[in-house]
């Protein structure tokens, strides 16, 4: 433990972080190249709950499930959200998917074409209807909306249609509803995105009103862009709705993480923390795609990779930091971070799980579980859940 820090505190602390698996990661997924099958995986949404239904198991910390629509359509929306309460689980957020259809080619709510952003908002309405039947409080957007070659639009034009859009959506809300908007650098538009970054999707949102909040990806921006400075911003103004959590190589990667910086990842939890974010109505989820290694034990991982950095965040030593930063110290300052950052805190976390009544090693519990051979024995036909690129 760091100086100044308190070992109970710092476990009470981590017995309420929650964070939310997305119904997708339980399906097949891969690159732009080839979906790379594995035997077990879910063939129903219901199934992808009981696969969720593992990872909150053997974590404890991972108790809501988010759906993609239309990927987890279902025709009762209420015994989908029953099912996920006899597994110890609640729904999520409802993710609209406004990418995948042909009449979106020149984009869903910002195309020229009015028939077009029509249909975009009925989606997004429906997904509202959804929110109401399985109680779900969040309506997560994310539009890959955009252009590829200059004078292919007006860019003002589509601003214009995007801000009716949301408008729209966001005055059917209900009073315990919000809208988490999404940004994204580029791809699949490669010339101007309609919604490229934190200050565009801020900005819409601040007109909207207080349901209206930002969710930042951590693969979602150029290289050393310093996503902690855009948390401790969004943090101080009151918009961060939430996190999708991944990490990237190069682009928008998804894959598990912590994987590729998992110091910027303390970075990050450490804004989240000093911000209030850890406490206040922050909802953290992960965002990735399992291509090659087995579904359940990488999102176990993933899950265990933000608890051991918001560990580490708990750790900071407060008021060290903030005399070093009175007095200009500037290697002091830096040196009260690393100590922290360099804490072997997987005896704590270890410690956190067997007072919840779990095993202190997860992946090596849900090992012996001997789910993974279960699932890949019974789920034998049918027509395995995917994204299918």
């Amino acid at each position: 433990m760091t100086a100044g820090t308190s070992k109970d505190a710092v476990k009470a602390a981590l017995t309420t972080q929650a964070l939310e698996t997305p119904s997708w990661a339980y399906g097949n997924s891969g690159t732009r190249f080839k979906v790379f099958a594995q035997p077990g995986v879910p063939r129903t949404t219901r199934e992808k709950l009981d696969d969720a239904a593992r990872v909150h198991a053997h974590t404890g910390v991972a108790p809501t499930v988010a759906l993609h629509i239309p990927w987890d359509r279902v025709d009762d929306y209420g015994a989908l959200a029953d099912h996920a309460r006899e597994r110890g689980l609640r729904l999520g957020a409802i993710n609209a998917n406004v990418f995948q259809d042909d009449d979106y080619r020149l984009g869903s709510v910002t195309n020229p074409d009015p028939a077009v952003r029509r249909k975009a908002v009925d989606h997004l309405l429906e997904c509202v209807d959804i929110m109401d039947a399985t109680g779900s409080k969040d309506l997560k957007l994310w539009f890959s909306d955009g252009t590829n070659y200059p004078g292919q639009d007006d860019l003002r034009d589509r601003q214009d249609r995007l801000a009716e859009a949301l408008r729209t959506v966001y005055d059917r809300l209900g009073d315990d509803q919000r809208m988490l908007l999404e940004y994204k650098l580029f791809e699949p538009a490669f010339y101007a995105t309609d919604v490229p970054d934190w200050g565009t999707a801020y900005a819409h949102c601040l007109k909207l009103g207080p349901k209206a909040q930002v969710v930042v990806d951590t693969g979602h921006h150029a290289p050393g862009t310093n996503i902690e400075f855009i948390v401790a911003t969004l943090l101080r103004e009151g918009r961060l709705g939430g996190f999708d959590f991944n990490s990237r190589f190069y682009a928008d990667d998804d894959l598990m993480v912590g994987a590729a910086d998992p110091f910027q990842l303390f970075r990050i939890m450490y804004e989240v923390v000093r911000g209030g974010g850890f406490t206040a109505d922050v909802a953290f989820m992960l965002d990735q795609c399992h291509n090659i290694e087995a579904k359940i034990p990488a999102i176990i991982r993933s899950v265990m990779n933000v608890q051991e950095a918001t560990a580490k965040a708990l750790l900071v030593d407060a008021g060290a930091l903030a005399a070093a930063q009175r007095e200009g110290d500037v290697l002091a300052a830096n040196g009260v971070l690393m100590d922290a950052y360099n804490t072997d805190v997987r005896p704590l976390l270890g410690e956190v799980r067997e007072e919840l009544g779990l095993a202190p090693d997860p992946l090596g519990a849900y090992d012996r579980s001997g789910w993974q051979q279960q699932i890949v024995e019974e789920r034998v036909g049918g027509v395995q859940a995917g994204w299918g690129a």
